[in-house]
């Protein structure tokens, strides 16, 4: 895979919040964990939380120290996680997405550097690709390590709906604008989207930027050149964009519906909606909301090409991975270097390879072919390996004080209560530090 495609962000659907608040309150040793014989690992509430579990039990088996998992509905891992980081009730371990989302955790003196525990395990840094273990690192500092897989970003659809409608998967944004008239015609809502999560929305103004001004706008836009969202190909991608939504491409109540709770994957596998624009953990979602759509009618495909965009048609965009970092003031350093060792373990490849994800540990390869959805794996694995460009989530490149504005920026335009000049002003306003 090569070394310069850049990975980013997860999301899914919820689960019961059993984080427990309750928990002794530590001393001055910091741990999370009333316990000394146990550390506490949280983690964002989906359905990649059953691979989490196994390679707890696992590690359980044979440590002194015991790992308990805490998880969070994905709605509030964020809120969460904020809450709880600077308490006595912290983890001594965390589910992250590297990046922006780490940065302010670092600079208040939380996490704990990796550098020398990589020291003592060079494996920690070794079996993982470096373009997506770099995107952990701080001033030059590691804090995290790869934990679950790469996300790509994709455009789902539902091949009997298609195949119903007579439409095919869109190459170009034309297809798209072609194939939203024929499924409307059909009482087809043309693309499901959990609105109501509002970074499902941001995901297309995200793609729609790559393929019409291509990727060094937003990198331009990070490094504090605020000018770009003024530029013609960022109002050109509003345009168009605002063309799709008054389409009907999206229906009339997508601000009512989630991803989080299974609402928008349910509109997908019943055949309501016939696309949905989601992150590659939409896979072992729908493998295990509705086993049989995953299996028989769940269909992928990478974003329309822009004509006449300077993005590159194989562009991606969403998450290099997921991370563990880990608490400064944990009290088990060693053991949870032992724990973090079965990230590149084969039976964490295996099983996650078994939910639809794909690791990026150097041995993922070798695991392709014996995977029970190996078709679909070697699929996002190719277009890994061939994308020219891999952005960033916007939500998480950004540190995470922008997430709010971002959020509210592209629902409000979205639902037009924002003009072009009103988005663009609103990017423009977000800062960098």
């Amino acid at each position: 895979m090569k070394t310069r495609a850049r990975f980013h962000r997860a999301v899914a659907g919820g689960a019961a919040l059993v984080l427990g608040l309750g928990l002794a309150a530590c001393g001055g040793g910091g741990s999370s964990s009333g316990d000394s014989d146990e550390f506490h690992v949280l983690v964002y509430g989906d359905a990649g939380n059953r691979v989490e579990k196994r390679l707890v039990a696992t590690f359980n088996k044979t440590s002194e120290v015991k790992a308990v998992l805490d998880t969070v509905p994905g709605a509030d891992y964020q809120q969460k996680l904020q809450t709880v980081i600077n308490t006595p009730q912290a983890p001594d371990v965390f589910f992250n997405w590297g990046g922006g989302s780490i940065q302010p955790f670092v600079e208040a003196d939380l996490l704990l550097p990796l550098d020398d525990m990589m020291k003592k395990e060079p494996g920690l840094k070794s079996n993982f690709l470096p373009s997506v273990f770099e995107t952990a690192q701080v001033d030059g500092k590691s804090y995290g390590i790869p934990m679950r897989g790469t996300q790509p970003v994709l455009l789902f659809n539902n091949k009997k709906v298609l195949a119903d409608a007579g439409v095919e998967a869109p190459r170009t944004w034309d297809e798209l604008l072609a194939a939203v008239k024929t499924l409307k015609g059909k009482d087809v809502t043309p693309i499901a989207l959990g609105g109501g999560d509002k970074w499902t929305t941001m995901m297309w103004f995200e793609y729609l930027y790559d393929r019409v001004a291509g990727p060094e706008l937003f990198k331009k836009a990070l490094a504090g050149e605020k000018d770009v969202w003024d530029g013609a190909d960022s109002r050109k991608a509003l345009d168009m964009l605002r063309e799709l939504i008054d389409a009907g491409a999206f229906g009339s109540n997508y601000d009512s519906v989630k991803f989080t709770d299974g609402s928008s994957p349910a509109l997908l596998a019943s055949g309501k909606a016939a696309f949905e624009l989601m992150g590659s953990w939409a896979y072992s979602t729908q493998r295990e909301a509705d086993p049989d759509f995953a299996r028989n009618d769940l269909g992928y495909s990478n974003f329309p090409a822009v004509e006449g965009g300077k993005g590159d048609a194989a562009n991606l965009v969403g998450n290099t991975n997921n991370f563990y970092s880990v608490r400064k003031s944990t009290e088990h350093a060693d053991a949870i270097a032992e724990f973090l060792k079965l990230m590149y373990s084969d039976e964490f490849v295996e099983e996650q390879l078994a939910i639809g994800n794909l690791p990026t540990t150097t041995n993922t390869d070798k695991f392709l072919d014996a995977a029970d959805n190996p078709e679909y794996l070697k699929y996002q694995y190719d277009l890994v390996d061939k994308a020219p460009a891999f952005q960033l989530s916007w939500d998480q490149a950004y540190p995470p004080k922008n997430m709010t504005p971002i959020y509210v920026a592209v629902q409000q335009f979205f639902n037009g209560q924002l003009d072009p000049d009103g988005f663009i002003k609103a990017m423009q306003a977000l800062t960098t530090v």
